[in-house]
């Protein structure tokens, strides 16, 4: 388990689902070296020791033309091809072979040869396509490192862990966000999830990061940072709808937090329409105060400035925030998993499951079981606690002052 802020789990567990093309490939390997060939191999010996060896009556060698087929579908295109033409070459051995009242004949000739020609253009199309599904997972990679970019160690004086699982198992990020901000006034957290699916989800979440990052740093409080981005969501909504996009009416739950540079026992909070962060520690589970705000981006239904909430929190205590993908996980007979207990029992038997990694990888881990891999949205689990003896303020707040 990393302990780079979290960064190795996310990269570790980056989504639920089947394995991908480069996961199946490394299972044809031994020692970096491809035995992809293995299996079409013994088939072919298979299949010509068996006609050997079997009355002239029950002749199986035209079943030869699924070498090829076997290998068009784990090897490469030249490995198939010359399966292929061995198994043409097979044929004709082992055909031969018989006597003439025994033998297949042409037309068996005819289909193996067919057949080899066809496993050869469709090994061809296969690996068109996992360059193409490759080359767009590496995009959406890229396009998930931009959003949820990578937090060092300690970052903002935080110890903090995060895990994210796309319910989209090919495009690997969705509408889930979070970041951590320091500065001159203090460390901002955020973690949200935009309503929806889709890269109008992800655009959404990225233009509320950037606004984040950009208010988080400069304004020094934190009630101005709320309404900051809920201008920006509103912005985003109006900009969406002047384009003529079905997708204009998107709204995000979030959580706000805030780290003073001054009061090391005291978090700020500011929750739109989310499910309120739970308090971890020796002491056991608590819930810190919720849904006082709607969803970003739904202001006009009730405008009021967000409350915040100060809230006492130990140094022992660790904050553990997440997204819907977590509350709203199913198991088959349609139970909800049950996050506050499982959390509360892990820490009981053993406190250190407050760590920042531990919590995350218990909650990750019993999303995943009781779903049983299946996830149904966007999954984000994100935890934070101050670091003893180290200030939240950002490396910049000394310049300022000076």
């Amino acid at each position: 388990m990393s302990d780079g802020g979290g960064q190795g789990l996310r990269d570790r567990y980056p989504r639920a689902g089947r394995r991908d093309t480069v996961q199946r490939q490394s299972l044809l390997r031994v020692r970096g070296r491809s035995v992809a060939w293995v299996p079409p191999l013994l088939l072919l010996v298979l299949i010509i020791a068996v006609d050997g060896n079997t009355p002239g009556s029950f002749r199986i060698i035209t079943w030869i033309v699924l070498v090829p087929g076997i290998a068009a579908a784990i090897c490469r295109v030249w490995t198939t091809a010359g399966f292929a033409l061995l198994a043409v070459a097979s044929y004709l051995v082992a055909d031969g072979a018989w006597p003439g009242q025994y033998q297949a004949g042409a037309a068996d000739f005819v289909l193996v040869t067919i057949g080899g020609v066809l496993a050869t253009l469709a090994c061809a199309v296969r690996l068109r396509g996992e360059r193409r599904m490759i080359h767009m997972r590496d995009i959406a990679d890229t396009t998930r490192r931009t959003v949820l970019r990578p937090l060092p160690p300690g970052w903002g004086g935080l110890e903090h862990a995060a895990v994210y699982l796309a319910a989209d198992t090919d495009a690997r990020v969705g509408g889930d966000f979070y970041d951590i901000q320091p500065g001159p006034h203090g460390t901002r957290v955020l973690v949200g999830d935009v309503q929806g699916k889709g890269l109008g989800a992800v655009e959404a979440a990225a233009a509320l990061l950037g606004t984040f990052r950009e208010a988080g740093y400069h304004e020094p409080s934190i009630a101005t940072v709320a309404e900051r981005l809920e201008t920006r969501m509103q912005r985003h909504r109006q900009h969406s709808k002047a384009l003529g996009r079905r997708d204009g009416e998107r709204f995000a739950t979030a959580v706000l937090l805030g780290f003073p540079v001054d009061d090391t026992d005291v978090v700020e909070a500011v929750v739109f329409g989310h499910e309120p962060p739970l308090a971890v520690g020796a002491g056991g589970v608590r819930s810190l105060p919720g849904c006082d705000a709607l969803p970003l981006g739904l202001t006009e239904l009730a405008p009021a400035v967000p409350p915040v909430h100060r809230v006492t929190v130990a140094q022992d205590e660790t904050l553990l925030l997440f997204t819907d993908g977590v509350t709203e996980a199913r198991d088959r007979d349609d139970v909800f998993y049950p996050l506050h207990e499982e959390v509360a029992r892990a820490v009981a038997a053993d406190p250190r499951v407050a760590d920042p990694h531990r919590l995350v990888a218990l909650v990750r881990d019993g999303t995943l079981r009781h779903t049983r891999g299946h996830l149904a949205d966007d999954t984000t689990v994100f935890a934070v606690r101050r670091m003893p003896g180290t200030s939240v303020d950002g490396p910049e707040r000394g310049r300022l002052q000076a």
